[in-house]
């Protein structure tokens, strides 16, 4: 799966969008950078802290996603 350059743990955090801008309509997530909606909307007025818990949930995400894909 290609992706954004994570450098969540730098002071700046980068956004995680891919240019791969569709909504999984059962996940409710975007299929190229694994953000809700909420997400999206809130990244460019986050505080760093902010930025830094969306990238969390998305690596929580990918991690759940991977496992899902073995398992399957």
């Amino acid at each position: 799966m290609t992706s954004a350059i994570d450098i969540s743990d730098s002071d700046q955090p980068a956004s995680p969008c891919t240019g791969i801008c569709r909504m999984d309509e059962k996940m409710k997530l975007c299929i190229g950078c694994l953000r809700s909606m909420e997400e999206i909307a809130q990244w460019s007025a986050a505080s760093e802290s902010d930025k830094h818990a969306i990238w969390q949930a998305i690596r929580q995400r990918r991690a759940a996603t991977f496992m899902s894909a073995q398992i399957a």
